[in-house]
């Protein structure tokens, strides 16, 4: 949230305007982009390839991410908490699949994706399969020499719907 909010602030203040009136051609390339950054961020989850991982998300300290076991603040936590420990110690094995296509709305250099997901894991402590599901907003910059990048994550269980849950 600390990242999210000056994001948008900034945005107000920049003026920024959905991407339906951007040039087609320029939005279409900006969602191809950030859709395969989405398909790099999945798969570097399994891999935990560190290298690439470091291809997705904009390595400096002002990125965030909020997962249910806890927020990372800054490249550092998000590479040695999240993928270190909390992937790369849990599980044996990974596999982080999008449940249906994602929702990409872009503002000029900047950018939201929508998406829900799957996550079948194998536990390191006992070998138990499990699997998981939930959604996910990610948000992207599109940084010079660089390319799109993760700026922020959060994601969630699937939403509570049955009478007298959630509010």
């Amino acid at each position: 949230m600390r990242v999210f909010v000056p994001f948008l602030m900034s945005c107000v203040l920049a003026g920024c305007t959905p991407a339906a009136e951007q040039p087609a051609q320029s939005l279409d390339d900006a969602k191809t982009a950030i859709r395969a950054k989405i398909d790099d961020y999945t798969a570097t989850v399994g891999s935990l390839d560190m290298d690439k991982i470091a291809t997705v998300w904009a390595t400096t300290p002002e990125v965030s991410f909020i997962q249910p076991r806890g927020e990372q603040q800054g490249w550092d936590e998000i590479s040695n908490v999240f993928y270190g420990r909390v992937m790369g110690q849990n599980f044996t094995e990974r596999n982080l699949q999008l449940d249906g296509e994602p929702s990409i709305t872009v503002y000029g250099d900047s950018a939201v994706a929508l998406f829900e997901w799957v996550f079948d894991a194998t536990r390191a402590d006992n070998g138990e399969t499990i699997q998981t599901r939930g959604r996910e907003t990610q948000v992207f910059v599109n940084i010079p020499e660089q390319g799109w990048r993760i700026v922020h994550v959060h994601y969630s269980g699937p939403p509570v719907t049955a009478a007298g849950e959630g509010f």
